[in-house]
């Protein structure tokens, strides 16, 4: 799969992208790192312990890298989790950590298909 192929499946915007970075090859250099971010590891182990003060750093680190990389789709949701977790849990965070995995799950696998180019 080609970057740009990459960004249709993970519903980035590839435009933007090259727009911010300059150049498809740093594009591609940051989203590979991406696969080894620890952020969401780092928000899965923080709503297991209930520490939703460090969950909320982790989800507010995903988008910001995701905002950088223009991966929108994933972007969008963690942007809606960092709000609903900045006082606290909420009702609304629930649903919202669901589509979070989800928009990651996506994510991780369209970047796992990227050719070796």
């Amino acid at each position: 799969m080609t970057l740009e192929e990459c960004y249709v499946a993970l519903e980035g915007n590839y435009t933007d992208a090259i727009g911010r970075l300059r150049s498809e090859k740093l594009v591609r250099k940051f989203a590979i790192k991406f696969l080894d971010d620890p952020s969401f590891q780092l928000l899965e182990d923080s709503l297991a312990s209930q520490d939703y003060s460090e969950a909320f750093r982790a989800a507010h680190t995903i988008k910001g890298v995701c905002q950088n990389l223009s991966f929108n789709k994933l972007g969008n949701s963690s942007d809606q989790l960092t709000e609903s977790l900045r006082g606290g849990w909420t009702d609304a965070a629930g649903s919202l950590v669901e589509q979070v995995r989800a928009d990651y799950r996506q994510t991780i696998n369209a970047l796992r298909q990227l050719d070796d180019n």
